[in-house]
């Protein structure tokens, strides 16, 4: 289940949609730049709505339960939303408003929903964080949030998923140190 509303009015500000495989580091990424921009009222990171339990970690993310998402999704309360690896993932549509106040908003979404985000919201941008798939195994581990299943399968998808070659992709390598990855990722946002 993906879904994106009917295409927008342009806005006067920039839907900029993160993505990547688990284990890429997105979460890193973003938690550092939005400590790095926390002062710039320009650059907005709206909290996405997530059906899985509260404090898992990666991310500050309102939780709640599939009943609780459906209800919200009828009432058409979302921007953008998804299901991916038996969660569902929502973008309030509260993310409207800044963008029609000129603001920036980045927010990290499924690969699979962005042709549609680009329908229903045309001059975005999308910022692709990659690594190598040895480091993404890594990371994956690491963070000890998945089975060995679980891991084998994101990196199958990682692995399958080609967003080449599209004028609004800009690629962002996160195989070296957070700082770099963060420098890298405030460039995109600041450019």
């Amino acid at each position: 289940m993906s879904m994106v509303p009917a295409k927008r009015p342009r806005f006067a500000g920039r839907l900029t949609l993160v993505v990547g495989p688990s284990g890429v580091g997105k979460d890193s990424l973003m938690n550092a730049a939005q400590q790095a921009l926390r002062d710039d009222p320009a650059v907005v990171f709206p909290r996405r709505v997530i059906t899985r339990a509260a404090n898992m970690g990666g991310e500050d993310y309102i939780a709640i339960d599939d009943a609780r998402f459906e209800a919200m999704r009828k009432n058409g309360e979302f921007a953008l939303y998804w299901l991916a690896h038996g969660l569902r993932y929502g973008v309030p549509i509260a993310i409207e408003a800044e963008l029609q106040a000129g603001r920036q908003v980045v927010v990290n979404v499924s690969r699979a929903i962005i042709a549609e985000a680009r329908r229903a919201y045309p001059g975005l941008q999308v910022i692709a964080i990659t690594a190598p798939p040895a480091l993404l195994r890594q990371r994956l581990e690491a963070r000890g949030r998945e089975s060995p299943v679980d891991i084998a399968q994101r990196l199958a998808r990682a692995a399958a998923f080609d967003l080449g070659g599209e004028p609004d992709v800009v690629e962002l390598s996160n195989d070296g140190p957070l700082e770099q990855g963060v420098a890298r990722l405030l460039a995109l946002l600041r450019g």
